[in-house]
């Protein structure tokens, strides 16, 4: 049973390692009853891969049905690096430069080019980033 500051999605192992056990989410008509949906992105998309560290202690089999959960702070944080900083970082550049840059375009490419750099920043620290993100087999 799923507390109610987790995420719960159910899966499918694909391929187990003694590192990490490979799960794919399966999408279902739930998600769209799920309270955690907008904070997820897993209702009404393609099917995801998820690598889960292997639990040494637990006996599972490729193909056996599984339950993947995560803390519902990790959603909140992917929202606010994935949405909410580059729109402040959008918003900040486009009023802040509209002051010093009177051609629109200029200002607008600016400010793309200021949310693309923080993708590829973002981007550049994913490994550091998939550390903080953990999710677990139930």
């Amino acid at each position: 049973m799923a507390k109610k500051n987790e995420i719960v999605h159910t899966g499918k192992i694909v391929e187990i390692t003694p590192d990490f056990t490979t799960v794919e989410i399966v999408v279902s008509s739930a998600c769209s009853e799920c309270h955690a949906k907008g904070l997820c992105g897993m209702s009404e998309e393609q099917d995801k891969i998820i690598m889960v560290p292997t639990d040494p202690y637990t006996q599972r089999s490729v193909g056996e049905e599984v339950l993947v959960k995560t803390k519902m702070t990790m959603g909140l944080k992917a929202v606010w690096i994935s949405y909410v900083i580059p729109l402040m970082i959008l918003m900040i550049l486009i009023l802040s430069l509209s002051a010093v840059i009177d051609n629109e375009y200029l200002r607008g490419g600016i400010a793309i080019a200021g949310v693309g750099v923080y993708y590829l920043f973002i981007w550049l620290l994913r490994d550091r980033l998939s550390d903080q993100f953990e999710f677990y087999i139930d």
